[in-house]
């Protein structure tokens, strides 16, 4: 515990400490773009233009580097009410390697016609316009004005790029989307991270999961058309890459609807594409033949219990969208599951804002709502909590504190809970549960092996990419959901509009989600040699999609494995990810 104390705060200090300028490979620096010139040749490369600057631009630019890698590179262009060389100065501290694309700067006013035509932007592939302020609704609505200004320089009938949006507040959608038509996608910032919170809460480890899925350098969604695979049964088709995982169908019939997880029997028709989750969107190609198989045995599965988990979570800070949050809780957890909520808003204040939004915990059937009036950079005030009783704690970015602003907030008050929890350890070893008990085939070992640890789990959202960097290095197992994950998905559906569909199911409260199965759920033994196809195929007794594994103590999950015609050694210590509708 000392030993993360201290390495963090060092950490903390060295990194406020370095300003250092370090280059920034592929961006323009010695011959930034004057006055009325335009990029060169842009419709020659992958074109992307980014409207706005906020802590979300570096990684950014970084997932985007890497998406165009495969293309030898791609171009930039970065519109900014900033000066051109502080610009290039703040991005060179980020020492990012943009693996040949090449980022140009305009300084100029995002509603400026004349600034965005030096960008080419009639060219440009996608726009993404950046949310730069504090307030929702002005946000939004600078948004939907960019929107208007792009359109009095495009050629809205012949762009044929796209624009995505990070919208502040999800009740803007609809406006944003009528006045930018089918050319807009917009992507929630905050419903992003929620959502991400909350499957983290209910699953520890899905954040690893999400954080190789929604990042370029891994695994990541691809769709595309195959004619050699029209006619054949999605059942057939799963087997069909060596090297990618196929998760759904764009259905040509229903309008290019993207159905995940479709029945076995779905046979491909003229015009269908098939949604994969590949490393690159030429690493993967359907083979001439289906590989053999060990189908399973005609048994029925091992039954999964409908019943929800019961957990007790705590929520330190105080989000504009709580409510939701609250809400998509109440309905996902078990009856007997406790919420506290502990922040610096005044209980009366929440309970108003609560009432607002239409939320009345006292009609909850699955959960029932505490409230905890404190600070969360307070030891005494987060002393006098049960921390030792959660099996989740969420740090969340208390808006209407000082927690935004203050960077350092989050580490601190991580470190205070890490140092809690140490404290009381003796109550935390006395409540440990036996890992697997005996007989009991069906326990959720996942969720026992969580109670028998040391701490509980805790979920950070960070918004400063120095602290979640000083967090990563002193404990790489600690649970950080950042902004960069929202940048993340900003590139996703920059570089493919049509993944912004498949996020929204698997972030919504009804469809398909992803979860963690233990693998007592796919073996008929305690230990088995089984190839990933087999794992497949028994999968889909319970029409589940399985997209990868977590061997037990390694650190990172493996997500479309490699060589899965071949038999490994697999043990009830191992689990499984998979893609499976909500019950």
């Amino acid at each position: 515990m000392e030993g993360f104390v201290s390495e963090a705060l060092w950490r903390w200090e060295a990194m406020a400490a370095d300003t250092s300028p370090v280059a920034l490979e592929g961006v323009n620096y010695e011959e930034p773009v004057q006055e009325g010139e335009e990029l060169g040749d842009a419709s020659s490369m992958h074109h992307t233009v980014i409207l706005g600057w906020s802590n979300k631009l570096a990684p950014l630019l970084r997932q985007l580097a890497v998406a165009n890698q495969s293309l030898g590179g791609g171009w930039i262009g970065v519109v900014a009410e900033r000066e051109v060389d502080q610009m290039e100065m703040d991005m060179k501290t980020q020492n990012t390697d943009m693996y040949g694309t090449t980022v140009d700067y305009y300084s100029g006013s995002r509603l400026d016609s004349e600034v965005l035509r030096k960008t080419s932007i009639s060219d440009a592939s996608s726009i993404i316009i950046l949310a730069e302020g504090q307030v929702a609704d002005e946000n939004d609505e600078v948004a939907v004005n960019i929107i208007k200004t792009i359109f009095s320089v495009v050629d809205e009938d012949e762009f044929k790029g796209h624009i995505v949006v990070e919208l502040s507040d999800i009740d803007n959608e609809s406006y944003v989307k009528k006045v930018g038509g089918d050319h807009v996608e917009t992507v929630v910032a905050q419903d992003v991270l929620s959502r991400l919170m909350i499957q983290c809460a209910r699953q520890p480890g899905l954040a690893q999961v999400w954080e190789d899925i929604l990042g370029f350098e891994n695994a990541e969604f691809y769709i595309k058309r195959w004619p050699e695979l029209d006619g054949m049964r999605f059942a057939d088709v799963l087997l069909s890459f060596p090297d990618a995982i196929p998760c759904g169908v764009k259905v040509a019939a229903r309008n290019g609807k993207i159905v995940l997880n479709p029945d076995d029997d779905y046979v491909l028709a003229e015009g269908d594409e098939v949604l994969v989750v590949a490393d690159d969107d030429d690493s993967y190609a359907p083979s001439t033949s289906l590989p053999e198989v060990r189908m399973p045995s005609i048994q029925s599965p091992k039954v999964l219990s409908n019943k929800m988990p019961v957990k007790k979570i705590l929520f330190c800070g105080w989000r504009h969208d709580m409510e939701d949050m609250i809400t998509a809780l109440e309905k996902s957890l078990g009856l007997g599951s406790e919420l506290w909520v502990f922040s610096e808003v005044p209980q009366e204040e929440r309970e108003r804002r609560l009432t607002e939004k239409g939320v009345d915990p006292e009609h909850f059937e699955n959960v029932k709502l505490t409230h905890c009036t404190g600070s969360a950079g307070s030891k005494k005030d987060l002393e006098s909590l049960p921390i030792e009783t959660f099996d989740s704690i969420l740090l969340v970015a208390d808006g209407d504190t000082a927690f935004d602003a203050d960077k350092s907030r989050p580490l601190t008050t991580l470190i205070l809970l890490k140092s809690i929890q140490s404290k009381r350890l003796p109550y935390i070893e006395a409540r440990a549960v036996q890992i697997r008990p005996a007989g009991n085939t069906q326990s959720s070992w996942i969720d026992e092996l969580q109670h028998s640890t040391s701490q509980s789990i805790i979920i950070s959202e960070v918004l400063d990419a120095q602290t979640k960097e000083v967090i990563a290095e002193a404990d790489p197992r600690e649970i950080v959901i950042s902004d960069e994950m929202v940048s993340m998905a900003l590139a996703m559906v920059a570089e493919d509009k049509q993944i912004n569909g498949v996020l929204d199911e698997l972030f919504a409260e009804e469809g398909n989600e992803m979860f963690i199965r233990p693998a007592e759920m796919y073996l008929e033994e305690e230990t088995e040699e089984l190839s990933f196809y087999e794992i497949m195929m028994r999968a889909r007794r319970r029409q589940e999609i399985v997209i990868g594994y977590h061997r037990v103590f390694k650190e990172r999950p493996v997500i479309n494995p490699p060589n899965k015609a071949t038999r490994k050694h697999w043990s009830l210590d191992d689990s499984f990810i998979v893609l499976v509708e909500k019950l």
